[in-house]
């Protein structure tokens, strides 16, 4: 039997699975820890004070789990670790993998967790079951954005030829800046919803974030592992088709933390 945890000791959590998968963690290294180790236990009562990862079982369900981390950052080798743990677990079977960084205060609070929402976790577990993540965020070259929009835009074009001329007044170039960046905006907007339509149907689902500044997407695909292959060279072709003015970064497979909460 493990230590038993004084109750605020708090604890770094990976993932959530199913009881009965092999939770094959040996040789594997903590978030925040200069080793690797291996403990598996049941109850929440098995968290060592070693740092090596263990698991807190309710019912059907475990969370893989270790000691936090005194001072937690998103080092390379702590995200790294994190990665290699939900890679592992995610080659033998279902896994709500946990994004970086989430903490519990004690194990007893995951282990309540997971007396709480035991349905709600075991229903996700079997619709993510044999899925995999991919991320797509694409970005348009500015100019020829705005290419588009002064060949398309008769308005934009006028505009663009006074204030250009210098006999534009100061109306017409806050005119020329609302229309141009309005029209940046709608356009960005129908690429986002052509790209997103053209993968849509190799996907189980979706999830749209805020794209950053310079992107027009950013949008994550949940795909059965079975065709990840083919959803990679779809997103390739789809990159191809649209050419050099266009950036499309496509990240995958990956654990489905988009859809994991």
């Amino acid at each position: 039997m493990t230590p038993e945890p004084t109750p605020e000791s708090p604890v770094y959590i990976y993932a959530i699975t199913s009881s009965d998968h092999p939770l094959r963690l040996d040789g594997l290294r903590t978030v925040g820890g200069v080793g690797v180790g291996v403990g598996v236990g049941v109850g929440v009562s098995d968290v060592d004070v070693d740092g090596s990862l263990r698991t807190v079982v309710r019912g059907g369900l475990a969370a893989v789990v270790s000691p936090a981390p005194p001072q937690l950052r998103p080092k390379r080798r702590d995200l790294a670790a994190h990665q290699a743990l939900q890679e592992r677990l995610m080659a033998d079977g279902a896994v709500l993998p946990m994004r970086f960084g989430l903490l519990a205060p004690d194990a007893a609070a995951v282990g309540k967790a997971l007396e709480e929402k035991g349905e709600e976790y075991t229903r996700r577990l079997a619709e993510l079951h044999g899925t995999t993540e991919f991320n797509l965020k694409a970005a348009r070259a500015l100019d020829d954005l705005l290419r588009e929009v002064l060949t398309e835009s008769d308005e934009a074009r006028r505009l663009n030829e006074r204030t250009r001329d210098g006999n534009g007044t100061y109306e017409d170039r806050v005119a020329l800046g609302e229309l141009v960046a309005g029209q940046v905006e709608a356009r960005q907007r129908l690429l986002a919803d052509q790209v997103v339509e053209q993968l849509s149907g190799l996907a189980r689902a979706r999830v749209e974030a805020a794209p950053a500044k310079d992107d027009f997407l950013n949008v994550s695909f949940l795909v059965e592992r079975a065709h990840a292959r083919e959803f990679t060279e779809a997103g390739q072709r789809l990159a191809g088709e649209y050419g050099e003015a266009y950036d499309f970064r496509l990240r995958g497979p990956l654990p489905p933390y988009s859809f994991a909460a």
